[in-house]
C-alpha cells in the first residue's frame, strides 16, 4: 500500500489535499500531520513513499525547510512543497533541498496538482525497487533524465525548472534541430492544453536557464507552429 504523508496546518487545506489524493490513487493511505514535532516524528518511524508539505506550519516560518532536511538525512522520500510563499522566490530554494516539485497555493487547481503528484509517483518508483535509471545525456552541454526528476545540467550548472517544465524541454530537446509543434507539447503537459499555456512553459524554462547563462538562446519560437531546440546556437545567442 501506498503511504503518503500530508504536512499542512490549515485543516480544510489538508483535508482537500488528502480528498484529491484519494481521488486520484485508489489503495493509498494518507496521514495528516499538523504541526512540526508530530511530523518529524512520523518521518523517523515511517517509510512513505510521498511526502506533501507547507513551508510555514503554525508560527514557524520555515518549519518545512527542517521537515526536509529531516527526510533527506533520514531517507530522501519524495517532497512535493505546496505553500503559499511566492513561487518565484521559494521554487529555486527548495530545488536546492532536493524537493522534487513546487506549488503555489491559489495558483493551481486540482487537476494539476494530481498530475504532479502522479508524476512525482512514477517517477519516484524506480528507486523503491533496488534499480538505477541511468542519467540520460543528449549532448555535452545540457544533461537531462526526465524519469527520474533530476535537476537538468546545463554546462554544469543546476537549472531549476518543475516538472512540467522539464517535459518540454526533454520534448524539445529529443528532437533539437526539428520544429516541436503545439500540438506535440499538448501531449506533454497533459492538461492546459492550450498554446497560451505551452508559451508560459517555455517562457519559465528560458528565464531558468537564464538564470545560470544570460546567454542562453536555444530555443526558438517557430511562428504559429511550435518552437525548436536550435543545435547549432550552443545557447550562446550566434
Amino acid at each position: 500500500m501506498l503511504k503518503v504523508a500530508v504536512i499542512e496546518d490549515d485543516i480544510p487545506t489538508s483535508k482537500q489535499l488528502k480528498s484529491w489524493i484519494e481521488s486520484a490513487k485508489s489503495g493509498v493511505r494518507v496521514d495528516q500531520w499538523f504541526t512540526r514535532d508530530d511530523a518529524e516524528a512520523a518521518i523517523e518511524r515511517e517509510v512513505y513513499d510521498l511526502v506533501i508539505l507547507d513551508i510555514e506550519l503554525g508560527r514557524e516560518r520555515h518549519a518545512g525547510v527542517a521537515i526536509i532536511n529531516a527526510i533527506n538525512k533520514k531517507r530522501g522520500t519524495p517532497v512535493l512543497v505546496v505553500s503559499a510563499m511566492p513561487a518565484t522566490i521559494y521554487r529555486s530554494i527548495m530545488k536546492a533541498l532536493d524537493a522534487w516539485d513546487y506549488l503555489q497555493k491559489t495558483t493551481f487547481e486540482e487537476a494539476d496538482f494530481i498530475e504532479t503528484f502522479l508524476e512525482i509517483l512514477r517517477a519516484a518508483k524506480p528507486q523503491g525497487n533496488g534499480k538505477e535509471t541511468p542519467v540520460v545525456e543528449t549532448q555535452e552541454e545540457l544533461s537531462i533524465d526526465p524519469l527520474r526528476q533530476r535537476t537538468p545540467l546545463w554546462r554544469g550548472q543546476r537549472v531549476n525548472l518543475p516538472l512540467t517544465a522539464q517535459r518540454i524541454l526533454a520534448a524539445l530537446h529529443q528532437k533539437r534541430g526539428q520544429v516541436v509543434s503545439y500540438e506535440e507539447l499538448f501531449q506533454v503537459v497533459k492538461s492546459g492544453r492550450n498554446r497560451d499555456n505551452i508559451r508560459k512553459h517555455v517562457s519559465i524554462i528560458r528565464d531558468a536557464f537564464r538564470e545560470v547563462d544570460p546567454e542562453f538562446d536555444s530555443i526558438e519560437n517557430i511562428p504559429m507552429r511550435g518552437f525548436r531546440w536550435a543545435e547549432n546556437t550552443g545557447g550562446n545567442g550566434q
